[in-house]
């Protein structure tokens, strides 16, 4: 977590955060490419290790120039899997007249005036507003000590913060097929998220989605377990 000149607070992407990044996954993928022969010339002989056919190439292969290429190739792959790692790392940007959340390339702006509570729901970080609608449900990448710093960032600039949790917690029932509670709508969009669990990041986009399709219909959704919560705004 870092401030800048007292006007905003960051959660997420500091110096810290990439030096771990892009300073472990390369010196890991070094490693790996150094070994990668000798671990080839040994897998080749082992029919249960998959990829034989790759494993078969480097073996038949020798030299300090094999070697260097694997290393080479080691390296390449901790950058790209640290920017890619970074990419899905939630960046919280907190103003004393917005809050901003990045994350793969999709930019969430909540304005301060719109903000009745906020509160940590799990590991996700929840803005509501006066009539207990969410204006954000966000999923954060700090550990336990970092999380702690969270709901002081947010006292910093002046956002009412709730350390019991969601004030409406109490709301909130397991959805069912075809809850007789809720319009033919609601629970048509309810039954589209049960199935985008487990379909990968599409699935996770689709969640998303309908989760932002089941707010104007005026209810919240919250996942547990695979499992759908849901209540009705105020």
């Amino acid at each position: 977590m870092s401030t800048d000149s007292s006007t905003k607070t960051v959660i997420g992407h500091s110096t810290t955060d990439k030096l771990v990044l892009y300073g472990g996954l390369p010196l890991l993928g070094l490693v790996l490419g150094f070994f990668l022969p000798r671990i080839a010339d040994w897998a080749v002989d082992q029919p249960w290790v998959p990829l034989q056919k790759p494993l078969e190439f480097i073996a038949q292969w020798d030299g300090w120039w094999v070697v260097a290429i694997c290393i080479a190739l080691g390296v390449i792959a901790g950058i790209l899997l640290a920017a890619i790692a970074l990419e899905d790392t939630l960046k919280t940007t907190i103003s004393n007249t917005e809050v901003e959340f990045l994350k793969n390339q999709r930019t969430t702006r909540v304005p301060r005036d719109k903000v009745a509570i906020a509160f940590l729901d799990g590991k996700e970080i929840v803005l509501q507003d006066s009539r207990s609608a969410e204006l954000a449900r966000e999923r954060h990448d700090q550990l336990a000590g970092e999380a702690k710093k969270i709901p002081a960032a947010f006292r910093t600039h002046g956002y009412p913060w709730s350390d019991a949790g969601d004030p409406h917690e109490s709301k909130f029932r397991r959805w069912v097929e075809d809850d007789p509670e809720l319009s033919p709508a609601a629970n048509a969009v309810l039954r589209a998220r049960s199935k985008a669990f487990g379909q990968g990041d599409k699935g996770k986009a689709d969640l998303r989605e309908l989760r932002d399709e089941l707010a104007k219909l005026g209810h919240v959704v919250r996942d547990r377990d695979k499992k759908q919560y849901w209540r009705s705004v105020s």
